[in-house]
């Protein structure tokens, strides 16, 4: 079937919580990668359900490349407590640097583009994967490219 180092990698690789990672597991019959696509449809939705909450803390993450390219990121979550956690960091500094290598128009854009560290997936599904993680609803909310 599956070990306890087999549902301790798909923790890493996921961020899912020990029971979620077990029961994807089991359901799974043991096949990480069936797994993992569980939990990422579980994931989206959580985030589906925590869509209408409201995020009153944000987050201002900056990216500058090369002196010539900049961005001004605004995310928001429901507490500050998240918005210095780890993978909402990760999630906006991401962000930034998908904003300047993609030189989207608006946010709408920006979700629907694939992400450029997996282009399996779009920046909406990195979003929705970071809300599963974090346990809170997030937003991109605004933000500014410059280029010189």
């Amino acid at each position: 079937m599956f070990t306890a180092a087999d549902v301790a990698k798909l923790r890493e690789e996921t961020g899912a919580g020990i029971m979620d990672a077990k029961r994807a597991m089991t359901e799974a019959n043991g096949d990480v990668a069936k797994a993992i696509e569980l939990l990422k449809a579980q994931g989206q939705l959580k985030a589906d359900k925590k869509g209408d909450r409201v995020t009153g803390a944000g987050h201002l993450e900056t990216y500058i490349h090369g002196g010539r390219v900049g961005v001004l990121l605004e995310v928001s979550a429901e507490t500050d407590f998240v918005t210095r956690s780890e993978p909402f960091r990760e999630f906006a500094k991401n962000v930034a640097l998908q904003i300047a290598a993609a030189a989207p128009e608006t946010v709408d854009d920006l979700l629907k583009q694939p992400y450029i560290k997996d282009d399996t997936m779009t920046v909406e599904n990195l979003l929705k994967a970071t809300i599963a993680k974090v346990g809170e609803n997030m937003k991109i909310v605004r933000f500014a490219r410059y280029q010189v």
